[in-house]
């Protein structure tokens, strides 16, 4: 697919991107977990049959792949804030699934990668007023067409019945995954980073804190598309929308 009309665009985000993971010390910490594992050396990587096994002391929560048990499994991929259909079809798949064919909800597994410049959308609403995110990000509520000032996607206002709850929170008490992007979390350490003063790794843990119950951090938004892919999920990519 030729990506020269967006070159421009793609390169900025890139700088941007890096900038602000050598701001929060990502790549320093990579780099260096590299170091201390091998001494400074570059070691051959055996190739093998087997799935990878995640280390005792991984900081990253893998545990939702257990819960893909069921045959019907799919992952739906949300990179921009203002396109929320990688959410709704998330959830309206699953209810269609078993609608179509009668299983039980927990045979469903509906997976929702939230990356790039959605990942606000994983933040609570006293992150989102603390740090204005509707204004900073330029991120609209869906109903009125405003600058959102509180996340518009965590949590649904009353609907009747039988209409689905279409909101984060709705879709995590359903039984639906919601994993986020590590590296695009950065971008949510790095703004309170700078609004106190203070290292990244200081304020990371409050930051953690503010992320909304059930969401997943995960080492990057393409490492849990392939991870769920490779835990037998289909695929329902994103679509880009001009904002």
């Amino acid at each position: 697919m030729p990506l020269r009309p967006r070159h421009g665009r793609m390169t900025q985000d890139r700088r941007e991107f890096v900038g602000t993971l050598l701001a929060a010390g990502m790549l320093p910490a990579l780099g260096g977990q590299a170091d201390r594992r091998s001494g400074g050396r570059t070691d051959a990587i055996e190739l093998s049959g087997s799935p990878p096994v995640r280390p005792p002391d991984s900081q990253w929560d893998l545990s939702w792949t257990a819960r893909l048990t069921g045959p019907h499994r799919a992952a739906f991929d949300w990179f921009q804030p203002n396109a929320s259909a990688g959410l709704w079809r998330a959830g309206i798949w699953k209810q269609q699934v078993v609608e179509a064919f009668g299983v039980k909800p927990e045979e469903v597994g509906a997976v929702l990668v939230i990356r790039h410049g959605a990942i606000p959308m994983i933040m609570g609403d006293e992150f989102w007023m603390r740090h204005k995110l509707g204004k900073l990000r330029k991120i609209k509520h869906p109903e009125t067409g405003k600058t959102a000032e509180r996340n518009p996607f965590r949590a649904a206002a009353k609907q009747p019945a039988p209409e689905p709850d279409s909101s984060i929170e709705g879709f995590l008490r359903s039984g639906g995954i919601v994993l986020a992007c590590g590296f695009a979390f950065g971008f949510m350490v790095s703004l309170e980073s700078k609004l106190v003063g203070k290292p990244a790794s200081d304020v990371r843990p409050g930051v953690l804190l503010q992320v909304i119950p059930g969401i997943l951090i995960q080492p990057s938004g393409f490492f849990a598309l392939i991870e769920a892919q490779r835990n037998g999920c289909g695929l329902f990519p994103a679509e880009a929308v001009t904002e």
